[in-house]
């Protein structure tokens, strides 16, 4: 072969690596890293120096122009991933097959070259999503059917929370809405989070993720009729043109009913300021209002007279 043609190939196989994608898994936490050191094959003794070389990896392969998915390495799962597969959890190999399966089936995120201490926070946050999104969807497939009238209860406990939400952001208007919801339900509570944008009276930009996540756990807490509710902190042109400190609006909601029932300013405050483990209560933040929530109707025709 001559020195051309090596050359050549070379050229071709860099960019054939190019065009192939890279998936990591990346243990995001100490307790999960500690975890993973009982395997005499994993080769890092310390949580940091383990995410710098994660990050130099990422960052080289970004360099390299490869495309890399990022998702979390779950030592729980992964035993169980191992023990289903009758694979040895003590070998290089067995892990790069979770990781594979990890990308596919779970939480990810696209690593762009920022810093991994900026980028796992996000990816925390969306596994969490994704949990919750798929813990509501196991409860609400456990409702069946109504015995007096046959209707599909979780598809009109969806229905009632997609009308909700639409209502709920037409309300509130113009500007930029940050809404949770909150769900007691069976096992840890039920948290979903949506953003979204709305401009000139036009509708509100949502993302899909979000949107089905969200609508997902206020069905639950419809259908189920448990305790929980949404609280909405919005900032609005008014507040942005004329409010030199930028002061933003929260108002909340209670699950009450099979509906969203309006909180009083009083509520709405006492919601806000209290801690959540602790009951205790917490200082106002500066630079928020606390306003009632706005009525909703209720959409006629929905499974809700039972």
């Amino acid at each position: 072969m001559t020195s051309t043609s090596r050359h050549t190939d070379r050229t071709a196989h860099r960019a054939l690596r190019r065009e192939v994608p890279s998936t990591a898994a990346v243990l995001a936490d100490e307790r999960d890293f500690t975890a993973m050191r009982r395997y005499r094959t994993f080769p890092f003794d310390d949580h940091r120096s383990y995410l710098r070389q994660m990050e130099t990896l990422l960052r080289t392969l970004t360099a390299q122009g490869v495309l890399t998915t990022l998702s979390l390495f779950d030592p729980a799962a992964y035993e169980a991933y191992c023990a289903a597969r009758d694979l040895d959890p003590d070998r290089p190999g067995s892990r790069t097959r979770y990781a594979a399966e990890a990308a596919r089936t779970g939480a990810t995120v696209t690593y762009e070259g920022e810093p991994l201490s900026h980028l796992l926070p996000l990816l925390v946050e969306e596994a969490d999503r994704r949990a919750a999104r798929d813990h509501a969807t196991a409860l609400l497939a456990r409702t069946g059917n109504c015995a007096e009238c046959g209707t599909d209860l979780a598809r009109a406990a969806f229905a009632r929370a997609t009308h909700a939400v639409h209502q709920l952001l037409a309300s509130l208007g113009d500007g930029s809405h940050h809404l949770v919801c909150s769900v007691a339900a069976d096992g840890p509570p039920l948290l979903a989070v949506l953003h979204a944008t709305a401009r000139d009276g036009a509708p509100p930009g949502l993302t899909e993720t979000e949107t089905l996540g969200f609508c997902t756990v206020l069905a639950t807490g419809l259908a189920l009729r448990a305790p929980g509710g949404i609280v909405a902190r919005s900032t609005t042109p008014t507040d942005r043109d004329t409010a030199a400190d930028g002061r933003d609006t929260v108002r909340g909601w209670s699950l009450r009913d099979s509906w969203l029932r309006p909180l009083s300013t009083a509520e709405v405050f006492t919601a806000y300021c209290t801690d959540a483990d602790t009951g205790e209560p917490v200082p106002p933040e500066h630079g928020v209002d606390y306003a009632p929530g706005l009525p909703l109707t209720p959409p006629p025709g929905t499974h809700d007279h039972h």
